[in-house]
């Protein structure tokens, strides 16, 4: 069987049953699970290396959209190959990060608040979207279903995007309020 041949019904299923499963963990994460104090000032890289992760993954997303204007597939591919690497380091350095540290709070009060409130909410939900997204848009492409991958491509690239960039900004927000 060729990998074009392959059904994409029950791979996207398992796309979302896994991506369900790693935002749950991510949750529990976040909101069940406490930090040990043993780790309290160590690792304190881990934000600003995923800050860098972050942003070298928007980098890598707008190179690979400026190769495939460009009709260069073989570019493209490279760049959103690196992309998604960039990303999945990102979230086991995201992962580690809050399991040695927890949550950071912001201290900011009145609109600084509300801005930085506004672009986390933003960022956590559309991470939440872009994840399958992400991860189906791959299995179009690496199974050669070109159209597909296009189709959804247009609508993950932003999304991809937008998480990637505000991930620099809510770091940015803490450096300047917290770290």
């Amino acid at each position: 069987m060729e990998q074009a041949e392959i059904s994409s019904r029950p791979v996207v299923g398992a796309i979302v049953v896994v991506s369900g499963l790693a935002v749950s963990f991510l949750l529990w994460l976040l909101y069940v699970h406490h930090a040990s104090a043993d780790f309290a000032g160590r690792w304190m890289f881990l934000p600003a290396l995923n800050a860098l992760l972050n942003g070298s993954c928007a980098v890598a997303l707008c190179v690979g959209l400026y190769f495939i204007k460009h009709r260069n597939r073989e570019a493209h591919r490279r760049s959103m190959l690196l992309a998604f690497a960039f990303s999945s380091v990102f979230l086991v350095s995201y992962i580690v990060n809050h399991a040695l540290h927890g949550d950071t709070i912001f201290p900011g009060h009145g609109p600084v608040r509300t801005l930085y409130l506004s672009i986390l909410a933003s960022h956590v939900i559309l991470s939440v979207v872009a994840l399958p997204m992400v991860l189906t848009t791959f299995f179009f492409s690496l199974t050669g279903r070109f159209a597909m991958h296009r189709r959804i491509a247009r609508f993950t690239f932003p999304i991809w995007l937008y998480v990637s960039i505000t991930g620099v900004v809510v770091f940015v927000f803490l450096k300047a309020y917290v770290y």
